[in-house]
C-alpha cells in the first residue's frame, strides 16, 4: 500500500516571494511528488488550488497532501532496552545520542533493542512511528537522523546526497598521527578476506574522501576532527586503519583493540537544514566517556 503523508506549512513573513513551482524543488521534493501534487490537485495555497507558477508570499499557507511517497513503509517493534538521549526534536524529526555497542536498525522483523526500535517505543506514545534516514555502525556513538514523518524522509534523503547534511566526528587513534590536517583520498571496497571488513581497494574500490584535523596529542594517542566528503561503509575506519593509525579499541581493524572498552569514534555534530524550512540546524552531541 502506498505511503501517504499531509503536510502544512505557513511561510514566514520573511519570505521572498517566488512560483510555487520553484519551492516545490527547493524544498528537495522529487520530481514524481511535484508532479503527484500538481496532477492530483493535492496542494492548496490559503485553502485553494492555484497553478504552479503562481507566486507565493510571506504569511501564505501551504496544504499538501502525498498520496504516494515512493518509499517503503517501515515498522520496527517498540522496545524500551534503553532510555533514548532526545538531542532535538520537531514534529517531523528527532535527533538522539546513539551509544556505543547499540545498533542502529534490526535486520529481521523480529529484532528488537536496536536505536530504530527503541525510537519506535519512545514515538508510540505519541502515535507517531520513526522512519530511519541513515545508520551508524554498531561500535559508533553520537548523532543519529530519524525522521518522524514520511513526507521529510525524501527531502533528508535528498540533502544526504547532495552533501548539505553534514556530520563531523571525535576519533582517538593510535600513535601521533602527522601532519595535523589533511585529507585521505582512497578507494574502497570490499575485504575479500574477510566479509565483515572493507580495505582500500584501488582496483575496484569506491571514491572515498575523508578531511582530518588534530586536536590533541598524548605519547600513545591522537585525538582528531573528521568530515567526511562520501559516506562509505566504514570508511573513517578503513582510512584511519590504512595511514597506520586504527581507531583505539576498533574490534575489526585495531589489532589492539581491548574488547571489553568501546570504539573511540562519535559523530559530535550534524548539521541540515529543517525540512519545508530554510532554516539551518546544527545540533552538538556530547561525548559521553
Amino acid at each position: 500500500m502506498p505511503v501517504q503523508a499531509t503536510k502544512e506549512v505557513r511561510l514566514p513573513m520573511s519570505f521572498q516571494p517566488r512560483p510555487i513551482r520553484t519551492l516545490l524543488r527547493e524544498w528537495l521534493l522529487p520530481r514524481k511528488t511535484q508532479h503527484q501534487l500538481r496532477s492530483q490537485q493535492q496542494i492548496l495555497i490559503n485553502g485553494r488550488y492555484q497553478s504552479i507558477n503562481t507566486d507565493v508570499h510571506g504569511g501564505d499557507r501551504i496544504w499538501m497532501h502525498f498520496t504516494d511517497l515512493g518509499i517503503a513503509d517501515q515498522h520496527y517493534l517498540p522496545s524500551q532496552a534503553f532510555p533514548l538521549d532526545v538531542l532535538y526534536e520537531t514534529a517531523d524529526l528527532l535527533i538522539v545520542n546513539k551509544p556505543s555497542g547499540v545498533k542502529s536498525h534490526p535486520n529481521r522483523p523480529d529484532e528488537t533493542g536496536t536505536m530504530m526500535n527503541v525510537a519506535a517505543s519512545y514515538l508510540a506514545a505519541k502515535q507517531e512511528r520513526p522512519y530511519m534516514i541513515h545508520r551508524l555502525d554498531m561500535a559508533t556513538s553520537g548523532a543519529l537522523l530519524i525522521a518522524k514523518s514520511p513526507a521529510v524522509v525524501a527531502p533528508l534523503n535528498r540533502q544526504l546526497a547532495l552533501k548539505t547534511m553534514q556530520r563531523s566526528y571525535i576519533a582517538d587513534v593510535r600513535g601521533r598521527l602527522e601532519p595535523s590536517q589533511g585529507t585521505i583520498d582512497l578507494p574502497i571496497g570490499l575485504d575479500p578476506t574477510d566479509k565483515r571488513k572493507r580495505t582500500v581497494d584501488y582496483d575496484h574500490g569506491l571514491a572515498a574522501r575523508t578531511h582530518y584535523q588534530v586536536l590533541s596529542r598524548t605519547a600513545t594517542t591522537t585525538r582528531i576532527q573528521l568530515t567526511l566528503e562520501t559516506g562509505r561503509t566504514h570508511q573513517i575506519r578503513v582510512h584511519l586503519a590504512a595511514l597506520g593509525h586504527p581507531l583505539l579499541n576498533d574490534p575489526l581493524y585495531d589489532s589492539d583493540a581491548a574488547l571489553e572498552h568501546r570504539m573511540h569514534l562519535h559523530a559530535n555534530r550534524m548539521t541540515l537544514t529543517i525540512p519545508f524550512t530554510f532554516i539551518r540546524l546544527s545540533v552538538p552531541a556530547p561525548l559521553k566517556d
